[in-house]
């Protein structure tokens, strides 16, 4: 599979206003109240009349036949179909993709650089470097102890989407699974919108596709996450639950990696169960500072 498959109603902008037009309610959108709808949501007649299009004009847009529109037309939906930031960064990526190829592209392994080596080294709490498909390609020790044991892991399953849809063992760390599962689903639905000709992302969209049902499902609602900011609620088998807040941190020298810090509050009890993750990480693995996708053993 070289290209993320389209979909069955014509194009990515067609299924993502269709999935976006179903998430408004008419009362949100200033709309009387008229009784039972059929399907939730917006109609498409009333999508046209509050941006201003023509009713068969909007049509063709879902049925991928409106051609490139305008930023004017795309700021008006994306105002009705109250659209948030990752949103409407998505929004735009679809309704005016790159040119195709005729061949796939040449994607380059992401590689961290030696500054963010240097920076996992002195990191004191759990910390990963993620790509925007959700590979993983650096760690710290206290973020295996926390995740997985990236070094025991080869280098396809090093993915959180992988590791979540596939791994059953770390897919019940997780308290909220379905939120994790959907934002992760969304972080690779909106590097799709991005990058359409992406041969590793096509890949594992169709292995996990095959896989799971509940990909498939979550896949097909649209859902764009940009990884900002949150809460990471885990089950530990060893220490219990741990509550961590994560927060991405992303340079203009490597945009499509994001070095991702998970830290407790202090003094509560999974700050208490974070550090005794670290002391028993410490005491496992003594000789091993810090490991990565593209650095496996380098050593103190």
């Amino acid at each position: 599979m070289s290209k993320i498959q389209p979909s069955r109603t014509g194009t990515e902008l067609g299924e993502f206003l269709q999935a976006r037009r179903a998430a408004v309610s008419p009362s949100s959108a200033g709309l009387p109240d008229t009784g039972r709808r059929r399907v939730p949501g917006l109609r498409r007649e009333e999508v046209a009349a509050l941006v201003g299009l023509s009713t068969d004009y909007y049509v063709r847009l879902e049925q991928g036949r409106g051609g490139r529109p305008s930023e004017s037309v795309l700021d008006a939906l994306a105002n009705v179909l109250r659209l948030d930031d990752a949103q409407r960064a998505h929004l735009y990526h679809v309704a005016h993709p790159p040119r195709r190829r005729a061949s796939a592209p040449r994607v380059p392994k992401e590689q961290m650089s030696q500054a963010t080596h240097t920076l996992l080294d002195t990191l004191t709490v759990p910390a990963m470097v993620m790509t925007n498909t959700t590979q993983v390609i650096g760690w710290n020790r206290l973020a295996c102890a926390v995740f997985t044991d990236f070094d025991d892991l080869p280098e396809k399953e090093r993915n959180t989407a992988w590791l979540i849809f596939r791994d059953e063992e770390v897919a019940a760390r997780h308290r909220d699974w379905e939120s994790a599962a959907r934002n992760t689903v969304g972080i690779l639905r909106m590097t799709a919108g991005a990058n359409p000709d992406h041969p590793p992302l096509s890949a594992l969209v169709g292995e996990l596709s095959m896989y799971s049902e509940t990909f498939r499902r979550l896949w097909a609602e649209h859902h764009v996450h940009e990884k900002a900011t949150g809460m990471q609620l885990l089950r530990h088998p060893e220490v219990g639950d741990l509550d961590l807040s994560y927060l991405t941190w992303t340079t203009p020298a490597s945009p499509h990696q994001m070095l991702v810090t998970y830290t407790a509050e202090p003094g509560s009890p999974s700050a208490r169960a974070l550090h005794l993750l670290g002391a028993m990480a410490a005491t496992e693995h003594a000789p091993t500072r810090h490991r990565s996708a593209d650095n496996p053993t380098r050593n103190a």
